[in-house]
């Protein structure tokens, strides 16, 4: 499953495209399940507090997934989605707490400071009466 940046580039147009049509927003968590680098029992071991960091279970190294999240920002700030911030707090019995992104708990890639992409007709259907 490795790929260079210029696979990756072309791999996040129709999946990006595909969120928006599904959802109507673009969110990295769902990006990469689409990719094949994060798998759904993975997610969910993350928001249980099973594991301490979203990084350790992408199987992406950092650089790359910097890459990623930019190219994803970059082309819906250019497509004129509107970004928002995400606040991923954890499931279960417990308190919930924000779920942290890196394992340095770097401000830039740490959730939520990634947004979720809303488009323009999705926005406007929601604030109409």
């Amino acid at each position: 499953m490795a790929r260079n940046r210029r696979d990756l580039e072309r791999a996040l147009s129709p999946i990006t495209s595909a969120l928006l049509k599904e959802q109507g927003y673009i969110c990295f968590v769902d990006v990469f399940m689409k990719l094949g680098y994060l798998s759904p029992s993975d997610y969910e071991n993350w928001r249980f507090k099973r594991v301490s960091c979203l990084e350790r279970v992408l199987t992406l190294n950092l650089p790359t997934i910097n890459f990623v999240m930019k190219t994803v920002r970059r082309n819906s700030l250019k497509g004129h989605l509107k970004p928002s911030i995400t606040v991923y707090k954890s499931w279960g019995k417990s308190k919930k707490t924000l779920l942290q992104f890196s394992k340095s708990g770097a401000r830039r890639l740490r959730l939520p400071m990634p947004p979720i992409s809303l488009s323009p007709t999705g926005l406007q259907s929601r604030l109409s009466p």
